[in-house]
């Protein structure tokens, strides 16, 4: 898919809360064995997937300065809300100062909910039918006490104000593809406090077969290989499978550090992906081409091109995202516990 009319990323944030339970202390608990994983993140006792989505979005309006009488939506893509009925979109609306005729919903895919909404504003924008759009991935991502997603389920957000290509923007959208199936890797019923998971659907069948679909479907549609690409970001459900797949397609791994961020703070699952990109344009130079693939279970995968402009320089991020990881703060499984809900009264 290509955008009728150029678009692109005019301005972006990203942010993760200081509270981090190191991977460690979580074994400690349960007797098991540690993960790659160095620690993960977890909001304060304050914090939700809209107060995350809100820094998100604001650092983003702000570091580019992005008029805010110009955006026309915003999208939201979780899969922690904390209103079973009551969208988040609306609260970010009014917090953000926004005009209030505005298009505004929230997005659920999984892990892939954040990109979704990418695309929506993409298409919203590159239509005409507005000159601005937000588009936001923030969850507050929840872990059975003692499974492996305990070791993994974080928190955060990023957010990425699209626009037209005239406006002046970071990085052109050049072209997306996305694949699709009824893959049950994992889920969540209704009620259900924790989110359950079939292991041998996870890897292969899941996380593999979607975004190699995805990616190998995009190089032959647009004729792009991985030698084109400066930096490549895939969804991090932990530290191996984005390796694995990135050698699979044929990227050296020095193309995925930048956005390789699960050792340090986890798996955020519907910002997973869209945290690597903003940790990604936190350090990109102009003329840099970045290939962006998240994967939802359930389960599908959206591939993204971007090219980088010279605005990058003036526009990144501010604070960048590493401030947000150097004030990263350890605290023991009591607190996280506690501050997690995980102790029912």
């Amino acid at each position: 898919m290509k955008p009728f009319n150029k678009v692109g990323i005019y301005g972006y944030g990203a942010y993760i809360p200081r509270y981090r339970i190191e991977n460690r202390e979580i074994a400690r608990v349960w007797g098991r064995q540690t993960y790659p994983i160095k620690s993960k993140s977890f909001p304060s006792i304050d914090e939700d997937c809209i107060t995350i989505a809100y820094e998100a979005a604001r650092i983003a309006i702000e570091s580019s300065n992005a008029p805010r009488e110009y955006i026309g939506a915003v999208y939201v893509g979780t899969e922690s809300k904390p209103y079973a009925v009551k969208p988040c979109g609306t609260i970010l609306v009014d917090a953000l100062g926004l005009p209030n005729d505005i298009l505004s919903a929230d997005y659920e895919f999984a892990c892939k909910a954040g990109t979704e909404a990418m695309q929506a504003v993409i298409g919203l924008v590159s239509s005409g039918m507005i000159r601005m759009g937000i588009a936001i991935g923030s969850d507050t991502s929840q872990g059975r006490p003692s499974d492996e997603l305990e070791y993994t389920a974080a928190a955060g957000g990023a957010a990425f104000i699209i626009s037209r290509v005239e406006d002046g923007v970071i990085a052109e959208v050049e072209a997306s593809h996305s694949y699709v199936s009824d893959t049950p890797d994992f889920w969540r019923r209704d009620c259900a406090k924790y989110p359950m998971h079939l292991y041998r659907f996870t890897g292969e069948p899941a996380y593999f077969k979607h975004i190699i679909n995805s990616v190998s479907r995009f190089f032959e549609e647009y004729g792009y290989s991985p030698s084109d690409f400066k930096y490549a970001i895939f969804h991090q459900p932990n530290e191996k499978f984005p390796r694995r797949i990135a050698r699979r397609l044929g990227f050296p791994d020095e193309a995925i550090k930048p956005g390789l961020l699960c050792p340090i703070i986890g798996n955020t699952y519907s910002g997973s992906s869209l945290i690597g990109l903003a940790a990604t344009f936190d350090i990109a130079e102009p003329g840099d081409r970045i290939l962006l693939a998240s994967f939802g279970s359930g389960a599908g995968s959206d591939v993204f091109s971007f090219l980088v402009t010279d605005l990058i320089r003036e526009r990144r991020a501010k604070p960048p995202l590493r401030k947000f990881i150097e004030r990263m703060v350890s605290y023991d499984y009591a607190i996280y516990a506690r501050y997690r809900d995980k102790i029912l009264m």
